[in-house]
């Protein structure tokens, strides 16, 4: 246990001195400031070490959904959160005010590595939109954006204003 309390410090120690080089190299530190600069980073350094190994939060045990819960919570128009229970087309943006990223939230709930972040009827909806403005086909969006070639306009010169 000694031994991996060194290792945290000397570890500790050399990232102080990382950190304060980077500093130094975009900044103007006189000589006789940089150990007091080594110090009080590494001490930061130090407290933020100690702070997050004694108040990391507990996770509080969540109830994982039946396998029944899970194909209910699953309909053509939206998916239902088991955070809160309301629908949602798409899930992603309603996991990040709750600071979950998919994977964490199929995690905590049990759920499969194939269980849909997005409806399925919107999924639908925005594919037959992509295929329709031609994305997925070689060339068609060159089609698209080359412009019509214009006629010339009639009669060859211009009139006096």
């Amino acid at each position: 246990m000694a031994e991996q309390a060194t290792d945290v410090r000397s570890n500790l120690v050399e990232e102080a001195v990382d950190i304060v080089s980077a500093y130094v190299s975009n900044n103007s530190v006189p000589a006789a400031e940089l150990g007091g600069l080594i110090a009080g980073v590494h001490a930061a350094l130090l407290r933020l070490t100690l702070a997050g190994a004694s108040s990391a939060p507990a996770e509080e045990p969540v109830e994982k959904p039946s396998a029944a819960q899970i194909r209910k919570s699953v309909t053509d128009e939206g998916l239902i959160s088991f955070i809160d229970g309301k629908t949602y087309k798409t899930l992603k943006r309603h996991l990040t005010t709750h600071g979950l990223d998919p994977r964490s939230y199929r995690q905590r709930y049990g759920l499969p590595d194939d269980y849909p972040m997005v409806a399925p009827a919107y999924a639908a909806q925005r594919s037959a939109l992509a295929k329709q403005i031609g994305l997925g086909r070689p060339g068609a969006m060159a089609e698209r954006a080359a412009p019509a070639e214009k006629e010339p306009p009639a009669g060859g010169r211009r009139r006096k204003s």
